[in-house]
């Protein structure tokens, strides 16, 4: 298997919204910039990526130091509607993975990765934790709970070919 690299990133802003899909893509269209993903997508616009997560559930990445802000401003924007807006920046640990990672990643998960499109989002196990995974640039990230971070980091790294 070629190398792959993983890195532990720094704390990723996140904001967890729940509700209505259409109405919480059009409060993050207007305040953040991405629009509203289709299932198991993500839209990406001005530094800030948008994930389907399930049927009424997105999360929004951005610079961790935004989220406290940009969750407040959407909270106003979804007063008086059925949603949960929740910045989990600190709940969630982020791995950045590069070079050909789809082997080493179908070792752990049950997922076809070949067939994944793009820009498509993949929630899923990962041994025996839930992580959700996406392409972003030439890599991947993989985003876990933080509590679990260190038993993922050892996953990746145990599956991975001896120096990654």
């Amino acid at each position: 298997m070629p190398d792959v690299t993983i890195t532990a990133l720094p704390p990723v802003g996140m904001v967890a919204l729940r509700g209505d899909p259409e109405l919480l893509g059009r409060a993050v269209a207007e305040i953040a910039g991405p629009g509203t993903p289709a299932a198991r997508m993500r839209t990406e616009a001005q530094g800030r990526g948008l994930l389907w997560m399930s049927p009424d559930d997105l999360l929004l990445t951005c610079d961790y130091a935004e989220a406290p802000a940009l969750a407040e401003r959407l909270a106003a924007a979804l007063a008086g509607d059925f949603a949960t807006v929740a910045v989990v920046s600190d709940a969630r640990a982020v791995f950045a993975l590069e070079g050909a990672v789809e082997d080493l990643l179908a070792r752990l998960m049950p997922v076809d990765f070949a067939r994944l499109a793009p820009a498509e989002v993949r929630r899923s196990r990962m041994a025996q934790i839930p992580a959700a995974i996406w392409r972003e640039g030439e890599g991947w990230r993989l985003v876990c709970f933080r509590s679990v971070a260190g038993y993922a980091e050892g996953l990746l790294h145990n599956a991975a070919p001896v120096g990654a």
